[in-house]
Order: C-alpha cells, then structure tokens, then sequence
C-alpha cells in the first residue's frame, strides 16, 4: 500500500513548500508558502501520517531536504524518532548510497522495485516520483492538504499522465487556519 501525503496550493502547486531556498528551479520565488497556514490539526496530521507509515518512499530531492532536517533532528518527539527509525527508499538516478539510517537506494527498475517493498508506504512530497508512481498505478491514497493561497506559477504535482485518474472522496475537514485536508482512495 502507497499513501501519499502532499501539501498543495489551490492551483495545485507543490514547490518549495517548507523554505525559500528548498526548490528555486524555474525562479520560483515564494518558498516555504505553507508557514501561514500551518496550524496543530494541520500538524497532528502530518504526525499521524508519519506514525502510521511502515517506510517512506521519496524522490532523491525530498530525501536530501528531509535527511538535512530530520537525521540530527531531536528524537523526544516520537514523529521525528520515527523518521529517523523507519526505513526511507529512494528514487534516484544519481545516489547510490544514503547516509540517513536505514536508507535504501532503488536501483535503475523503480516500478519493479517499489512492487518488492514490504512495507506499506507514505510518500511525501516528491513530484516527480509521485507522477510516475500514478502513472503505473502504484498509488492507492491520496491526503491533499490544500492550503488557501493561489500562487500563481510554481511546480505542479499533478502533470501529464497516460489516463484518467478516478478517485473517491473518504474523508475532508477544514483545519482552523483554513487547510482542507482531504483523503482520496485511487479507484482506476
């Protein structure tokens, strides 16, 4: 099982969510657009997400911005304790190793690879990934957190894909600060 977990803005960007220097491609110059609308239901959920999660599966960008974050990161909360336990598999053409505990690199086959993986998944961010993910079907939830801005240009996470994605609304709320928080299961 693959879960993904992504923040958005209402035109579906996805860029340089948490700082101003994590993703600058293209000029995009609004990193870290999430604080304002960082609230506790927003980030219980986040904790909750990361709890449940058996390993994460991650693009090679996302793993370097977490790794730099997380791997040194104080273990008392038991989120970020079990970010630095759980296994992390990453998608990358230029790795080969990873120095974050328990890191697997996937080799050059992803989709074959990520079919082998035991552990049910959450993925975080990772665009790219996730656009391949979809696009063979290795997706079966969706958490959108979509938080109330329009940014305008920016990465989006959902770009060309070979099909239709269809899926059905399990769950919405609206946090405080006004995130709508909304968990789709991939149905075709």
């Amino acid at each position: 099982m693959i879960s993904v977990v992504n923040f958005q803005s209402l035109d579906g960007v996805v860029q340089s969510v948490l700082s101003a220097d994590e993703d600058t491609e293209g000029g995009f110059a609004y990193g870290g657009w999430v604080s304002a609308g960082m609230d506790d239901a927003v980030a219980e959920f986040m904790r909750g997400a990361t709890l449940a999660a058996g390993g994460l599966l991650l693009g090679r960008k996302t793993y370097e911005t977490f790794a730099a974050t997380w791997a040194s990161a104080d273990e008392s909360e038991p989120a970020v304790a079990a970010m630095n336990r759980i296994p992390k598999y990453v998608a990358s053409r230029t790795l080969t190793t990873g120095a974050w505990n328990n890191t697997v690199v996937l080799g050059t086959d992803l989709v074959s690879a990520v079919r082998e993986i035991p552990e049910e998944l959450v993925v975080f961010g990772s665009a790219d990934l996730l656009r391949t993910l979809l696009a063979h079907g290795l997706v079966d939830e969706l958490h959108l957190l979509t938080f109330p801005l329009v940014l305008g240009s920016g990465k989006k996470m959902f770009g060309e894909l070979p099909s239709p994605l269809r899926l059905q609304l399990e769950a919405s709320r609206t946090t405080p600060s006004g995130v709508n928080i909304s968990s789709y299961a991939v149905v075709g």
